[in-house]
């Protein structure tokens, strides 16, 4: 018998979570290395480990070799050495892998033991003036509070894969140290992304006082609240909402901001800081917002043509924040949103070997060169797939993404029990009530496929809550335990099943995916099912090109086949597409060749729609076409993760006598 909508308890008994006087966290994050990813997950973090991350202090050696500020050298003390460690420490503790560890520990190590009587920690502050200059841009002064809160960010993780007490010590001393500095250095004093970025300060506050409960970080946490933008005021007014011009904000800034509000709500539990969020996303959405669940930033915020570019960090950055808010809220919208960035967006930003990323992507995006684009920013090649190309930030920052994802996939819940509220094949080790350790293993063809089946491993029996989430886009769902269909009502989206659970019970979650559309800029009409959109891929020429002023080489991808196609509006109406599903899934299912599931509708070839400068044209709207004019082709469309040159937002076609 299944009892559903245990009432929960104050808060998680096993785990660090939030302590007096912060709010109680529904759901609290596992411990570094307790979640382990199976399938294309895992494939994906072996393509880090090979490619890009794993070896990136010999591709970049400028930055992330010995000579690193962070390693106690005079080159980059800035963001670039920690943003890189921010994804190699998950990812090395998640494949447990000796070599990477290996790369990790003189960073570490070297941030401990050279931490100041003071308090201070990082690089060795240098006379102003003897700065060097790395890649044609100026380093901000060693002493900028931003690059910290990236590291700090970096011994948290390290601290949850080793329990390194060292680890509690620094920040308690640097925390005291920032306490005592701020009032005369405030967080933008040395450069701006300390200001704005102070919620990854105050997040890292706050967890240290789940540990040690020391009260002066909560007088720290306020300080570092008033000194940081007001976010939940830009996301509650008006000033995303502006278009004619562009609001002055950075688009990284706008994705790394959304956590503040639901970060310093822990401390204070008002309403306005949970609104504040979805208002800003809601404002994003409809003026900048595309349908892979992104928005128009190439550099500032740049409105809703898709042809726009969106930032690889600011997709990164999107994430986190989705990550950060998830566990405190548990509200499902955030789950929603992170799976579709994650399923869609990042898989198309970096090519297969994990070897090359894109800074700008474009959702209509029909050629990736080296040319100029309608973009606020486009230099050093922003739109082609290369290591330097673009800012470095990406080159160094990209590399959280998969491995923070999946740290996500599983939690401990306040009531003592295991939350899947994140879809993906993996397995986790959690400790629930009565202080019994289970492992869940979850197979599943998610986010292609529908059904998803957990197994539960313990020994002898167990009584404990399992959540399971279910999606705001999914209208049905079936649930069987053990082969038996359990009829079931979740709340707020969520399932609450709380049993006496036996080693090998299975629950098995399908939920029903039905093709839907949603509607964009020029009344443009977008194809989705489940978590992932679907896009027109355009056949596809990689070229290598080797210029002399970059270091590395990049690749330039040319159309083969015609892109210009509109959907026919009664098609579209009828909703009358086939769904077409692989019997199995490539581990590598982010490319054209390997896509498990494709769409089939009809469409027509817009002979007007035609590529300007070096993007596709403006979106026609609503052609309306005769018979005559429009020969129907049967258009096949694949995940938009597993396209490069691609059409996702659609012209709308009405055919005419």
């Amino acid at each position: 018998m299944v009892t559903l909508n245990v009432a929960a308890q104050p808060r998680n008994s096993f785990y660090i979570t939030n302590r007096e006087p912060l709010i109680v966290q529904p759901y609290t994050p596992l411990p570094l290395g307790d979640i382990k990813p199976h399938g294309f997950l895992r494939k994906m973090l072996e393509l880090q480990r090979d490619g890009l991350t794993g070896h990136l202090d010999s591709i970049y050696e400028l930055v992330c070799g010995p000579t690193n500020g962070w390693l106690g050298g005079t080159g980059d003390g800035w963001e670039r050495g920690p943003y890189w460690l921010d994804g190699l420490v998950p990812l090395a503790y998640m494949l447990d892998d000796p070599r990477l560890k290996e790369k990790v520990e003189p960073w570490i190590e070297w941030s401990i033991r050279n931490q100041r009587e003071d308090g201070y920690f990082g690089p060795i502050p240098m006379e102003e003036g003897t700065y060097d200059k790395i890649e044609g841009t100026q380093q901000g002064n060693r002493e900028d509070w931003w690059p910290k809160m990236v590291m700090l960010k970096v011994l948290q993780q390290y601290y949850m894969a080793t329990q390194d007490q060292r680890v509690l010590s620094l920040m308690q001393r640097y925390f005291r140290y920032q306490l005592s500095k701020l009032t005369d250095y405030p967080l933008g004093n040395w450069t701006f992304w300390g200001n704005r970025r102070g919620a990854d300060n105050l997040a890292v506050i706050y967890w240290l006082y789940n540990i040690t409960g020391d009260d002066f970080l909560l007088d720290l946490a306020e300080l570092v609240h008033q000194q940081t933008y007001d976010w939940t005021s830009v996301y509650s007014g008006n000033m995303i909402r502006q278009l004619n011009p562009p609001p002055p904000l950075h688009c990284v800034n706008v994705a790394q901001g959304l956590k503040a509000p639901v970060i310093y709500y822990q401390q204070h539990p008002e309403q306005k800081y949970l609104d504040a969020v979805k208002t800003g996303l809601q404002s994003l959405r409809q003026v900048h917002g595309f349908v892979n669940g992104m928005y128009g930033g190439d550099e500032q915020l740049h409105g809703n043509d898709p042809t726009q570019g969106s930032e690889l960090c600011s997709a990164t950055e999107m994430m986190y924040s989705f990550e950060s808010i998830l566990p405190l809220t548990g509200d499902v919208y955030y789950a929603d949103y992170l799976e579709k960035v994650a399923y869609n967006v990042l898989p198309t930003q970096h090519d297969d070997a994990f070897l090359r990323k894109q800074y700008f992507q474009q959702v209509n995006q029909v050629l990736i060169t080296d040319e100029k684009r309608n973009f606020f920013n486009d230099d050093n090649a922003r739109n082609v797939f290369g290591v330097l190309t673009g800012y470095p930030c990406c080159t160094t920052n990209m590399h959280q993404s998969w491995p923070k994802f999946i740290q996500n996939l599983f939690y401990a819940t306040a009531d003592d029990g295991i939350a899947a509220l994140i879809y993906g094949p993996a397995e986790a080790e959690v400790v629930v009530k009565g202080n019994k350790r289970v492992r869940i293993t979850e197979e599943t063809g998610y986010p292609f496929g529908e059904r998803i089946n957990f197994t539960l491993s313990f020994d002898g029996k167990a009584q404990f809550p399992f959540h399971l989430r279910i999606p705001q886009w999914c209208e049905d769902y079936t649930l069987k335990i053990n082969g038996e269909v359990i009829e079931s009502q979740p709340e707020n989206g969520i399932l609450i099943l709380t049993r006496i659970w036996q080693n090998g019970d299975q629950i098995e979650l399908t939920l029903e995916m039905k093709v839907r559309t949603s509607y964009w800029v020029e009344s443009s009409v977008g194809i989705e099912r489940g978590p992932l959109v679907y896009a027109l891929p355009v056949e596809a020429e990689w070229k290598t090109v080797q210029d002399q002023k970059r270091p590395h080489s990049f690749y330039e991808v040319y159309p083969r086949s015609n892109w210009n196609y509109g959907l026919i509006e009664d098609d579209i109406d009828s909703m009358d597409h086939a769904v077409e599903k692989e019997t199995s899934i490539d581990l590598m299912p982010w490319n054209w060749e390997n896509a498990p599931i494709k769409i089939q509708i009809d469409g027509c070839q817009i002979d007007s729609w035609k590529i300007y400068n070096h993007s596709a044209g403006k979106i026609p709207v609503r052609p309306r076409l005769t018979k005559e004019r429009c020969e129907k082709a049967r258009l096949t469309l694949i995940p938009y993760g597993s396209t490069t040159l691609r059409i996702a937002q659609f012209p709308v076609v009405t055919i005419v006598e």
